[in-house]
Formats: C-alpha cells, sequence, structure tokens
C-alpha cells in the first residue's frame, strides 16, 4: 500500500493508520533515534536495578519497597509499549500502524498508564500508615494487603483500558487516517473518528480515564494532607521519617503532571511540538526519571546499591584467588510487612 494511498485513503476497512511522528529529515531521525535508544536503554537498566535490588537486599524487603520493584517493572512495561515502534519508525520511509495494533498499542498504554496511577496512590497510602499509625502499621500493612493494592492496581488500569479501547475500536473511521502523532494516543484517534456520537463517545471515555487517574491523585493528595498535618504536630520526631517521601512525591509530582498538561489544558491546531513532548514526558521519560529519582534521593536504595557494587567486587576478587563464597538468596516475599 503506497503512501499516497494511506493518506488519502478512506478508513472504513480499517486498514492501517499512518503516524507523522518527528521530522523526516535523516539527521534529525538518526538523533532522535540515538537518543531514544539511550532512553529506553536506561530505562531497562534502571528499573531492572531497582528489581533486583529490591529482590535480593533483605534491608528492602519491606512494602514500600515491594511496592517500588512493581512500579518498575510497571515503569519497563509502560516505556516498551511506544518506544520501541517509535524507533522503528525512525527509520521508516511508511510510518504506519495497522488497525488492530493501533488498538492494542492504545490498550497497553492505558493499562500501564491506570495501573501505575493506582500503584502510586497506594505507595502514598503506605506512607501515610507508617508516619500516621506506626504502631498498627506492621499488621495493617500485611503481606495479604500489599498484594491486594498489587492486584487492585493491575486490575483497576486493566478493565478501565479493556472498556476504553472497545469502545475506540468500534467507533467508524473516515477520511485521512493521518494521526499527526508519534505513536497511537486515544484522543488523535478520536479525531479520526466520523461518527455523530464522537462527542459521547469521547465523554465516556474520558470519564473512565479521568475516573482513575483523578480517583487515584486525590488519594494520594488525602494521603500526604494527613502525612504533613501529622509531622507539623509531631515535629522533629516525623520529619527524618517523612524524608523519605521526597522521591514518591517527586516521580508523583512529574507523572500527574505531565499527564495534566497534555490531557486538560486547551492546545491549539498549532501546538504539534508542544504536544510532542508533553506526550514524550510522561511516556517515556518518567518511567527512565524515577529509578533515577529514587536512586539519588533514597539512602536506603544507595546503601543497597553501594553493598551490590561491594559484593561484586569482592567476588571477583576472590574467584580471582580460587576461592568461592556461596550464600543462600533471601526469599523476595520475606519482608513485605511484619506478619
Amino acid at each position: 500500500m503506497s503512501l499516497e494511498s494511506l493518506q488519502q485513503g478512506n478508513l472504513s476497512s480499517r486498514t492501517a493508520f499512518l503516524l507523522l511522528g518527528f521530522s523526516g529529515a535523516y539527521r534529525a531521525q538518526v538523533t532522535l533515534c540515538l537518543c531514544f535508544s539511550l532512553i529506553y536503554l536506561v530505562t531497562l537498566l534502571g528499573n531492572l536495578l531497582i528489581m533486583t535490588l529490591v529482590w535480593l537486599d533483605t534491608h528492602l524487603h519491606s512494602p514500600m519497597y515491594f511496592f517500588l520493584g512493581h512500579l518498575s517493572f510497571l515503569d519497563i512495561c509502560y516505556s516498551s509499549v511506544t518506544l520501541p515502534k517509535i524507533l522503528q519508525d525512525s527509520f521508516s520511509l511508511q510510518k504506519t500502524i495497522s488497525f488492530v495494533g493501533c488498538i492494542t498499542q492504545i490498550y497497553f498504554f492505558l493499562c500501564f498508564g491506570g495501573s501505575e496511577c493506582v500503584l502510586l496512590a497506594a505507595m502514598a497510602y503506605d506512607r501515610y500508615l507508617a508516619i500516621c499509625h506506626p504502631l498498627r502499621y506492621p499488621a495493617l500493612m500485611s503481606k495479604k494487603m500489599c498484594h491486594c493494592l498489587v492486584v487492585v492496581s493491575w486490575l483497576s488500569g486493566s478493565f478501565s483500558s479493556l472498556i476504553q479501547s472497545f469502545l475506540t475500536a468500534h467507533l467508524p473511521f473516515c477520511g485521512s487516517n493521518v494521526i499527526d502523532h508519534l505513536f497511537c494516543e486515544m484522543p488523535f484517534l478520536l479525531k479520526a473518528s466520523c461518527s455523530p456520537n464522537a462527542p459521547l463517545n469521547k465523554a465516556i471515555l474520558y470519564s473512565l480515564a479521568g475516573t482513575i487517574a483523578m480517583g487515584s491523585f486525590l488519594l494520594t493528595l488525602v494521603s500526604y494532607v494527613h502525612i504533613i498535618g501529622v509531622v507539623l504536630r509531631k515535629g522533629a520526631g516525623t520529619q527524618r521519617v517523612f524524608t523519605t517521601c521526597a522521591s514518591h512525591l517527586t516521580v508523583v509530582s512529574l507523572f500527574f503532571g505531565t499527564g495534566a498538561i497534555a490531557y486538560l489544558v486547551p492546545h491549539s491546531s498549532g501546538s504539534k511540538a508542544m504536544d510532542e513532548i508533553f506526550a514524550l514526558l510522561y511516556a517515556i521519560m518518567t518511567p527512565m526519571l524515577n529509578p533515577i529519582i529514587y536512586s539519588l534521593r533514597n539512602s536506603e536504595v544507595k546503601e543497597a546499591i553501594r553493598k551490590a557494587l561491594h559484593r561484586g567486587v569482592l567476588q571477583m576478587s576472590t574467584k580471582g584467588v580460587g576461592i568461592t563464597i556461596e550464600q543462600p538468596l533471601p526469599s523476595p516475599w520475606q519482608g513485605c510487612g511484619s506478619q
């Protein structure tokens, strides 16, 4: 299928979409491809490092880091939905994606994004219990509660994205099938629909997405309002504990802030560059920055990295002199709360 036919064809047959993406200049494409490849590599390595540390280091076997390990896994999945396709399109003359592929990308993008919203709220609730109810914390945040919160986050994201993708897939599409964006995203796909009920469908879709995003944000906000109140009342004794929330607050601000600007702030017809920049921020940059933020601002994570590096150097030196030290690996489920 030629590029001209894709641009001019009718989508009643639901064949493919054309993604315009960034500039078509070869040098620009090479530069962007290198940048995106580096971002994806840092995202994978950084989040895999966090997951490995949470798995192996017994000092990180607590609910907070249990959630952090799942957040890192979500970030890998979240960035993998869009970045590989963007990299593939960097050198492709026809930046096309099939109708099924587009709906699938939307489903997983909304699924992992919605799950991350709920998981961030669960992490805020965990900090609320740890600071506001320290004596009851081991009983309230048990291993069972940890697992339930993670399951709820996954089910919320999956159910919401399934409905949104199903409704979007059944919209009639006609006219141009050009999507002036980096990847398939629901607002840009709705523009290609010629359904007379498009405004109603759009309202339903945004209501579902808003319920997950705004609900999670409000729960996070309420948790931190209570935390700040306790810190102000009790003074220095809890201020040190409050510093452990700094990394989470930074991640929440980055994730919800960029998403709100991209979806809620009206953009003019000439704001394509700004749309792409904000899309890159919440879809690509945030998963890369999360492990960096937690590594730089969390003393326990930094200590775990230091010990892991020291252990690696020690094992290399002992193998060099023919000595092997075998240590049993701790159970990954050992410390999610005190049971």
